[in-house]
């Protein structure tokens, strides 16, 4: 097991009705003015901007709006953000929303702190060392942003879609009540269990010594996430399961399924550059395409691995090939996807073949980086997944 760092200072309120808490909350953080930050139209049809709306009336703090977040949260909206809070003086960013209001918010919370484009931190050109606190009330299990340490933004001008780690993007506190998915689409929800399981699958699947606590946590949640899943798609109403998917979506990507471990997350990276070309490709379908290309490629690196995940997550049972059995888990897994109503290739995402060349390059940061963990990812390679998974 490596040396590590594990620090989750955010304050989870889990459960029902845990959003009429949010007047009290913010009080109990001497929070006077805030900047109410959201998507479209989902939360007004939902009731629950009219509940934050009369919690801060109540409780007699100040606040001003900013809605407008899309997926693939952009940088020109993050940018009007930082001026509004620079101007107003808030105390707190509220992000009512999923990962992409929430992200959103965080690159606001640090270039308000600052006084030059924020971008430069999603570059990695600049390291943030203040920020305004954030707090959420989550509305799409799927981003993990409330509990993580990241913030993914696309630059709308360049088209480049970056993310940044680091301490100043955790947030202060975070609202998560389950039943506040109900009401998120099947698709939506099938693109959020992907992203959960992604979020950990790219963990247990890196390089490093043998890590048993961790791998257990690991395959726990996977096998939890899995099932939930599968009652989620006849039955989208069950508490318990949109619980599940809830938590896990904040434990999948707060850093304890990869203690001790040295995860780079190549899939994700891919990912990152093709929603960040195609906006209207969702970060989860475009996950769920180039997950078992990659995985078909990467298996040989970590039989090990693969067989547990195999046996104990995917339930495959166990014969006296492996690696059939290991090929199966991952034709499962896909399987798995489509069944939530994910798709099966790019192709089926509109992607044009003629592009596959250009999105191998950027991941590579047009020949900047190489992604390096149990398998090497160069441009090649890069290109070899992409090509599978057309």
């Amino acid at each position: 097991m490596n040396n590590f760092i594990y620090n989750t200072p955010t304050k989870v309120f889990f459960g029902k009705n845990q959003e009429d808490k949010l007047g009290e909350i913010l009080k109990s953080y001497n929070i006077k003015k805030v900047l109410l930050h959201y998507g479209k139209e989902s939360i007004k049809k939902s009731g629950l901007y009219d509940k934050v709306i009369n919690q801060l009336k109540a409780f007699k703090i100040d606040f001003v709006e900013l809605g407008g977040v899309t997926p693939n949260p952009k940088l020109s909206l993050a940018l009007k953000g930082v001026e509004i809070a620079k101007k107003e003086k808030v105390d707190l960013i509220l992000a009512v929303g999923g990962g992409s209001v929430i992200d959103s918010a965080k690159l606001i919370s640090v270039g308000a702190k600052v006084d030059f484009n924020p971008w430069l931190f999603s570059i990695k050109e600049k390291t943030p060392n203040d920020h305004i606190p954030v707090g959420t009330i989550l509305t799409i299990s799927a981003a993990g942003s409330d509990m993580s340490n990241s913030c993914v933004i696309t630059n709308d001008t360049t088209k480049e879609k970056r993310g940044f780690v680091s301490e100043e993007n955790r947030c202060l506190f975070a609202i998560l009540n389950p039943e506040l998915t109900y009401t998120v689409s099947k698709y939506q929800t099938a693109c959020g269990i992907v992203d959960i399981m992604m979020h950990t699958l790219e963990r247990y699947f890196s390089s490093g010594d043998d890590t048993p606590l961790t791998d257990n946590i690991a395959l726990g949640l996977l096998k939890a996430v899995y099932d939930a899943g599968k009652i989620l798609i006849t039955d989208p109403y069950n508490y318990n399961a949109r619980a599940t998917i809830m938590w896990a979506n904040s434990l999948s990507h707060n850093g304890l399924t990869g203690v001790g471990r040295n995860y780079i997350m190549s899939v994700h990276q891919l990912e990152h550059e093709l929603s960040g070309m195609y906006d209207e490709i969702s970060h989860g379908a475009g996950l769920a395409v180039l997950w078992p290309a990659w995985a078909k490629i990467a298996y040989k690196a970590e039989i090990k691995r693969f067989s547990r995940y195999a046996y104990e997550v995917i339930g495959i049972t166990k014969t006296n090939d492996s690696i059939a059995d290991i090929l199966k888990a991952i034709e499962e897994t896909q399987n798995y996807f489509i069944s939530l109503g994910m798709p099966k290739s790019l192709r089926e995402l509109n992607v044009k073949e003629s592009s596959l060349e250009e999105l191998a390059h950027n991941t590579m940061f047009k020949g900047k980086r190489v992604l390096e963990d149990i398998i090497k990812v160069d441009y090649e390679m890069a290109y070899k997944i992409l090509k599978l998974a057309y």
